[in-house]
């Protein structure tokens, strides 16, 4: 561990991949499997170890667990992928929406022309 990159921020951050396929499989009460197929479906591209096994983040595994609800729910995969991919970018559209509306309401509304 280096003093630049304390252990304590890693494991804040919400994109570093410290879980297993195995341990993410168990925290989401699924299979190795259903999150190689949600790789496979291109929903989730998980980091590889220096020995090329999978590590997922905890961003990665609230993906996969509101694909698992759609699947349970018995949306197709796929479906269920596209419309998780839908979700995620609406919410980032939403954000990104909000910060403009912020930062126009700190500068006073746009100039007529």
């Amino acid at each position: 561990m280096t003093a630049g990159n304390p252990l304590s921020a890693r494991l804040d951050d919400d994109d570093y991949p410290a879980y297993t396929i195995g341990r993410a499989a168990e925290m989401l009460g699924t299979t190795a499997g259903f999150l190689r197929a949600l790789g496979e479906a291109r929903l989730i591209t998980p980091l590889r170890s220096g020995g090329g096994h999978r590590r997922y983040s905890r961003y990665q595994l609230r993906i996969a667990a509101r694909a698992r609800e759609l699947v349970d729910q018995g949306t197709p995969i796929e479906a269920a992928c596209r419309i998780v991919i839908l979700e995620d970018q609406l919410e980032e559209a939403q954000r990104i929406n909000g910060e403009y509306r912020r930062a126009a309401g700190e500068n006073g509304p746009p100039p007529q022309q």
